[in-house]
């Protein structure tokens, strides 16, 4: 259980670092459901490992990172 929660962490922040170097480089639109996606992922990752580690600010922070990138994908979908 505990490698599972360690997975999750590591992939999150490599989802959340992917996409901020993505749109740092041009390579994908801020504004994009990729980049909200990836996210959304990434947080839900940071989720799961900072909630099992009691890091409850990080896990809120989160929490609300999901929720940001969730609002903007139905937004996307609305068009």
């Amino acid at each position: 259980m505990t490698l599972a929660i360690e997975v999750a962490g590591w992939l999150g922040a490599g989802l959340i670092l992917a996409a901020y170097a993505l749109v740092s480089t041009g390579r994908l639109d801020g504004r994009s459901a990729a980049f909200q996606w990836m996210n959304l992922a990434g947080a839900a990752g940071f989720v799961v490992n900072s909630g099992w580690h009691g890091a409850w600010p990080s896990a809120i922070l989160n929490i609300i990172w999901i929720g940001i990138a969730a609002t903007t994908l139905v937004r996307i979908a609305r068009g």
